[in-house]
């Protein structure tokens, strides 16, 4: 049975779910998921690397380009643009947090000697792209592109309010709606608001996670929306979208180190209709 809630009700959980997020530590986050042993790049048997490649493979058919790409709910992460950046003018990261859009900046400054470090990551994909483009020359490229750093809400109709010009040409979002939506149906109307940021026949490439109902980052105990991957096509179909790829990872027991109940990881590449 779909699950009905009053607007009232679903405001007031998309409040809970804002409130949760204030004490998220993007560091915290980092080495929860983007350290050993998740990000193990000896194979693609591990998650973040499989994560790069999913990437990789969808943005070399060379079907995703054009002048801007928007970042839906950037985290406090940049692997996910490594393969796009070659394909825009432009890129915009997005996130409702003001601390994970600080940890973007500062990255693309080269402001925090004890940040991040993203090399390993920057490594891999050219490595996997096979172009034999020089790691310094991505990272530069990339933060040359990475153009805008702003604040967005999924869950106005509006999420970017009068901050965007004109929509995207494409859109990429990994682990964001599923982990700021309290149910299915705030998950669906989420999609559907950042639908509106594509341009007609727009391709957005989506990762996230597969039946998960909390993650941690430092104190902040985040609750996720469980999605199977059903659940995902669904959503997308009913947003008027026609997928071309979906994949999905299944976490395995050496990778489930306590820091959430993910049970795996879903890709997806679909196209807005016309």
């Amino acid at each position: 049975m779909q699950l009905r809630l009053s607007p009232d009700m679903n405001a007031a959980s998309v409040r809970t779910v804002a409130e949760s997020y204030q004490t998220f530590n993007p560091r915290a986050y980092l080495q929860n998921n983007y350290m050993p042993p998740r990000a193990n790049f000896t194979s693609e048997e591990f998650v973040v690397p499989w994560k790069l490649r999913c990437l990789a493979d969808t943005f070399a058919t060379g079907e995703i380009c054009g002048h801007t790409l928007i970042d839906i709910g950037t985290g406090p992460t940049i692997y996910q643009l490594l393969s796009a950046c070659n394909y825009f003018e432009e890129i915009v990261a997005t996130d409702y947090l003001e601390v994970n859009r600080t940890e973007i900046q500062k990255w693309v400054l080269g402001e925090d000697p004890d940040g991040f470090d993203w090399s390993p990551y920057i490594q891999h994909v050219c490595k996997i792209e096979g172009k034999g483009e020089p790691w310094k020359e991505k990272e530069q490229k990339l933060k040359k592109k990475l153009k805008k750093i702003l604040p967005i809400d999924v869950h106005q109709p509006n999420p970017l309010g009068s901050l965007l010009s004109q929509p995207a040409d494409a859109l990429v979002s990994t682990f964001c709606l599923e982990a700021v939506s309290p149910n299915r149906p705030s998950f669906d109307q989420a999609l559907q608001n950042v639908t509106t940021l594509l341009k007609p026949n727009g391709h957005f490439l989506m990762i996230g996670a597969l039946e998960e109902s909390f993650y941690l980052a430092g104190e902040a105990r985040l609750c996720v929306v469980p999605v199977s991957e059903a659940d995902v096509k669904e959503s997308f179909a009913k947003s008027g979208y026609r997928i071309h790829n979906f994949r999905s990872y299944i976490m395995p027991p050496s990778l489930k180190i306590g820091v959430d109940d993910v049970q795996g990881v879903f890709f997806i590449h679909a196209q807005k209709s016309a």
